[in-house]
């Protein structure tokens, strides 16, 4: 997956909050934390902006792009 959302965890412990504090307060459902900590599936943007709206910050504190092999590949021939 391209898409890596272990900023995410480190957010949480610098605001004093835990993947359970999300669910907790309602912020985002249990198959979507699961989803988060093993950076499987897929997350919607609604999701992505509760949380940004809960922890007061912007998508990319949550998540980094990293490309797949193939990925930067298929950019590179593009050119």
């Amino acid at each position: 997956m391209s898409i890596n959302f272990k900023r995410l965890e480190t957010l949480l412990i610098n605001r004093g909050k835990t993947f359970y504090s999300l669910r907790k307060d309602k912020v985002v459902g249990t198959e979507t934390i699961k989803k988060l900590q093993t950076n499987t599936g897929y997350i919607d943007t609604r999701t992505i902006n509760n949380i940004c709206k809960y922890l007061n910050c912007q998508p990319g504190d949550l998540m980094e792009y990293i490309p797949d092999g193939d990925e930067t590949m298929e950019r590179d021939t593009e050119k």
